[in-house]
């Protein structure tokens, strides 16, 4: 897949008219650039799943042609309730399904086209899967969410006016026919060689010109308000520059998105972002649990391990951004065992590791601290509770926090949150420990965003100091907290 959306998106979303989160205990002084309640609310889940499932499962293909027969496609023991119950129990809170890739074939009886499930032997030509898989997603608790590839091999009016019109109809369809969707996901491979009805020609586009993404943007919040749209633009979450499942160390939730152009934009640049950035994107780490995005049988013995899955969550949630995997289902309609085996141990290794916070019961105190009201307390950063923080005073760019732990306690991993309502500050610090009669630095890090998660050698000590080194504006931390990682996790 390659990604990438034009610059339509630029704006803050505080700018457009978006309503910004407002906090529980509010900042004085929150920076210009905000993150939405909708982008606060994406954030927070973390963990989401992608199904890649499609005419390529049956073909052997990644990106088929356009020209395949729809009679191809026929999942015998389609189980879609299996999908999203194995996505659950992974911890995903939304899923979202291929309901058409660039070969045009869709998964719903769509009216603008014979190329879709309508032409298959599935169910006689009466079957549906994308009600199939937004009424499971229901059932089971999980959002769903759609992919709709913006380019079509299979369609003759592909690179004119026309299809445009065309690619609008089949986005209402998505989007008035399945209650609520939460993600609309645009992929940025557009034209090339293809069937194009026949023709079996190459078709160029002019990427900044050819598609109104501003108009199918309107079509999306219209007809599903609570959606969310995702490009290497946004306007509400982004690609990360690759597809290897990772944030890079340093990673902001605010950008400049006007120079970015579909299928050229900077990947080291959005795997980075800017703290200077006029627009605030949620940043999605987008990998699959194989080597392909599609099924294939020569790779079921190549399934990422449950330690890979793992390093991944603390490369990608770790770093601020949303793990986004995909499990692609077999021809059969089924996830295949194997997936499933390491899914389960992955979250049983996650929840082991951060099941008990080891610094819960300390007490913060602010070294140094200047004047500010008494409800920005260093006690809150151990709360447990998101919605409280910890504020230095209006005019302070750096601050110390000293925590006294409930006796000695042997950790491994770190983790650190900001209150992002208020917006993205630290831009670097230091975590030490108070061993040996003096301080040791024991982590270093840039950006904490809203969760970072440091893994260190184990360090015994009843004493730490978070040494908050440089910041756009008065530093803020909602959350810290330390825990012990499971034998069954990969090394540093």
């Amino acid at each position: 897949m390659r990604i990438g959306v034009i610059s339509f998106f630029a704006a803050p979303l505080a700018l457009l008219g978006v309503s910004v989160f407002s906090t529980r205990i509010g900042s004085s002084h929150p920076n210009n650039v905000l993150p939405s309640k909708k982008q606060v609310e994406y954030q927070r889940m973390e963990l989401i799943g992608f199904f890649h499932f499609n005419m390529n499962t049956f073909t052997g293909k990644e990106w088929g042609y356009g020209d395949e027969d729809p009679k191809l496609f026929n999942p015998k023991q389609l189980d879609i309730e299996q999908w999203v119950r194995v996505a659950k129990e992974a911890g995903m809170k939304e899923l979202i399904l291929t309901a058409k890739h660039h070969d045009g074939f869709c998964l719903w009886p769509s009216a603008y086209t014979e190329n879709s499930i309508k032409s298959s032997p599935y169910k006689n030509g009466k079957g549906d899967i994308v009600r199939e898989f937004s009424d499971a997603c229901r059932k089971f608790g999980v959002k769903p969410g759609l992919y709709l590839s913006p380019w079509d091999r299979n369609n003759g009016t592909y690179g004119t006016p026309a299809y445009i019109e065309f690619y609008k109809n089949q986005l209402r369809e998505l989007l008035t026919h399945y209650g609520e969707i939460y993600e609309v996901w645009l992929d940025g491979a557009n034209g090339g060689d293809g069937f194009y009805g026949g023709a079996r020609e190459t078709r160029t586009i002019d990427r900044r010109t050819y598609y109104p993404w501003k108009e199918f943007a309107d079509i999306v919040y219209r007809l599903q308000p609570k959606a969310s749209i995702f490009s290497d633009a946004g306007p509400d979450v982004r690609w990360i520059g690759n597809e290897k499942g990772f944030a890079g160390e340093t990673f902001w939730s605010t950008i400049n998105t006007d120079s970015l152009v579909i299928g050229e934009s900077d990947q080291r640049y959005l795997n980075t972002g800017e703290p200077g950035g006029r627009a605030w994107l949620v940043g999605v780490c987008d990998v699959s649990i194989r080597p392909g995005w599609f099924y294939h049988e020569n790779e079921d013995t190549l399934v990422k391990a449950p330690q890979e899955l793992v390093d991944l969550y603390y490369k990608s949630v770790g770093r601020n951004a949303v793990l986004l995997l995909n499990i692609p289902p077999g021809p059969d309609g089924r996830i295949h065992e194997n997936d499933i085996r390491s899914l389960k141990e992955f979250r049983s290794i996650l929840d082991e590791t951060f099941g008990k916070n080891l610094a819960e019961s300390g007490k913060a105190a602010e070294l140094n601290p200047r004047s500010r009201p008494p409800r920005y307390s260093p006690d809150y950063i151990l709360d447990r509770d998101n919605g409280t923080y910890w504020e230095a005073g209006a005019d302070q760019r750096s601050a110390e926090l000293e925590i006294a732990l409930n006796g000695v306690k042997e950790f491994d991993r770190i983790m650190l949150q900001e209150p992002v309502r208020i917006g993205q500050r630290i831009s670097r610090f230091d975590i030490q420990a108070f061993r040996n009669n003096g301080w040791e630095s024991i982590a270093r890090g840039t950006t904490v965003g809203y969760k970072r998660i440091l893994r260190t050698s184990s360090v015994r000590t009843d004493k730490l100091r978070i040494l908050i080194k440089e910041a756009n504006d008065s530093p803020a931390i909602s959350t810290f907290a330390l825990f012990k990682a499971s034998r069954r996790e990969p090394g540093m």
